[in-house]
């Protein structure tokens, strides 16, 4: 029997070549430590493993008014391979393009192998009647890339699609649980501890067990994965659970937190002021610099008990 998870982890590594150099501890900016010495400072020959970056494009097959079906290629992403039906998937219910599993009939790779045998192709077919607003999609790529759009228009657009309230979503978690995540999303992330490039995502309950894990070379991608596992699962809206990511907390991540129902979003990294505006202004709970030792809480901190 094939091992799944073990074809994903290999697809998601590449080696290669390296010339290992050590630095001289005395060069610039340096004023002690030890001199290296010149067979110190000689190249060596060595393997390094890296985490692998591939597009993925994700096409949309859909029906019209008419009854007729078309498709479309809806996004291009830059990601590491592995769980791209539910990237995909997430991808297009956190960007409010579909609001259910229901909505999709199948999800498959298309198309031919590239030169390396990955399948960089993935095509959702939505069930029949299900109705799409390709419009949606057009507006947010342009709302993200323009930089005389504001904050606040982000906020607006995110309300628009939001479909689950979170003031009043019941989740407590110990503040103590929530100081070992990082530590137990680490022990989760295959492919990190191999190469320290990826980011990633994981879903939590009030004990600290960490339900999901997902990685990836974009943030948002390990997200995206994450949710399109729990719509699959139909955990979704998540509001007895908590998210985990790796990184920084930015308002593109707090915005699809909030589009599965997830009250509370904990970074081992900075906030981005949008992502403290978004949590205002939904009721979220937004933890950032988390460690065993301390965390700071921008909102909602009565949901850390």
């Amino acid at each position: 029997m094939v091992d799944l998870k073990e074809v994903t982890r290999r697809q998601s590594l590449r080696r290669f070549e390296i010339e290992r150099i050590a630095a001289n501890h005395r060069g610039a900016g340096a004023s002690h430590g030890p001199l290296a010495s010149e067979a110190e400072l000689e190249p060596s020959k060595a393997t390094d493993v890296v985490a692998t970056e591939e597009p993925l494009e994700i096409r949309l097959a859909y029906s019209l008014p008419t009854g007729e079906r078309a498709e479309k290629s809806v996004s291009i992403t830059m990601r590491t391979p592995g769980s791209d039906p539910e990237l995909a998937v997430g991808f297009l219910f956190t960007e409010g393009i579909i609001r259910a599993a229901g909505d999709v009939h199948s999800v498959a790779p298309c198309g031919p192998p590239a030169p390396n045998g990955l399948i960089n192709v993935v095509k959702v077919e939505l069930a029949a009647g299900v109705e799409v607003d390709i419009g949606r999609l057009e507006r947010h790529f342009y709302t993200s890339s323009s930089c005389g759009v504001c904050g606040k228009a982000s906020i607006d657009a995110v309300a628009v699609q939001g479909r689950f309230d979170l003031h009043a979503a019941p989740f407590r978690v110990g503040r103590g649980v929530l100081g070992a995540l990082p530590h137990a999303l680490q022990q989760q992330q295959a492919v990190f501890e191999q190469t320290g490039g990826l980011h990633a995502s994981g879903l939590f309950d009030s004990s600290g067990t960490i339900e999901i894990a997902r990685e990836d070379v974009g943030r948002h991608n390990a997200l995206d994965k994450l949710i399109g596992k729990a719509l699959a699962d139909g955990r979704v809206p998540l509001a007895e659970r908590g998210i985990v990511v790796s990184g920084r907390a930015s308002f593109e991540l707090m915005q699809k937190a909030m589009m599965a129902g997830c009250p509370l979003l904990a970074a081992v990294g900075a906030p981005s002021s949008l992502a403290v505006e978004l949590a205002k202004e939904f009721g979220m709970t937004l933890v950032g610099f988390l460690s065993p030792g301390r965390f700071n809480v921008y909102h909602r901190s009565d949901r850390i008990v």
